[in-house]
């Protein structure tokens, strides 16, 4: 966990804690489910949790916002985000059960009361939120469709999708019509693993000019 110290020297002891717990709790689930490739176990902190985190380095999520987190899948980036900001409420969804699973126990024995799970697809959600995050689930023109309609009207000035992805982006984007503005993580991170991943915000007014 030191090189999300590193990245994060103003984390509490609490926060130190639950890092280190998550992984521990990560471990166990991966070893049953297979949440992310087992020859990731070993970079776990650097290519799952602070790859998560990228998102904080180019939004700060103020207290009392709503986060959805689209295709979760064992977590990510939700729970790391969510003992960072244990002032947001976070609702990861996926639509593979046992994954879902997973994280409501994980979020449960992390004592992470502003996290809810649950097995559902994107596009059957009715609730609305101020932001959208996501790790590389489909291209952006697909996934965007999925998410349009779920902010909140008149959310914050920043509200809007903050999509994890990586490699070359222009097509995609051109594709999707979509005013996106691309954050470099190799910008915040040192690591070789970051030098082609982006983080990918699209306003949610983009949404209603569609």
């Amino acid at each position: 966990m030191d090189i999300i110290n590193h990245y994060f020297p103003d984390l509490t002891d609490q926060q130190r804690r639950l890092f280190r717990q998550l992984e521990t709790e990560f471990r166990g689930w991966n070893e049953r489910l297979n949440l992310v490739a087992r020859t990731d176990v070993d970079n776990l902190a650097e290519r799952h949790f602070l790859h998560s985190l990228g998102i904080a380095k180019v939004v700060e999520f103020p207290a009392g916002a709503s986060v959805l987190d689209v295709g979760t899948g064992g977590g990510l980036p939700g729970l790391p985000l969510a003992i960072l900001f244990p002032e947001v409420k976070f609702h990861l969804v996926d639509s593979i059960g046992k994954k879902i699973h997973a994280v409501q126990e994980m979020a449960r024995d992390l004592g992470l009361s502003n996290v809810t799970a649950e097995q559902i697809r994107a596009e059957q959600l009715r609730t609305k939120y101020d932001y959208v995050v996501s790790r590389a689930v489909a291209r952006l023109a697909t996934f965007h469709t999925w998410i349009a309609h779920r902010y909140k009207p008149n959310g914050h000035a920043n509200s809007g999708l903050y999509y994890l992805k990586g490699g070359d982006l222009a097509e995609e984007i051109e594709e999707s019509g979509l005013k996106a503005t691309i954050h470099d993580l190799k910008d915040f991170y040192q690591e070789e693993f970051f030098e082609t991943k982006k983080v990918v915000y699209v306003p949610a007014s983009s949404a209603k000019q569609r």
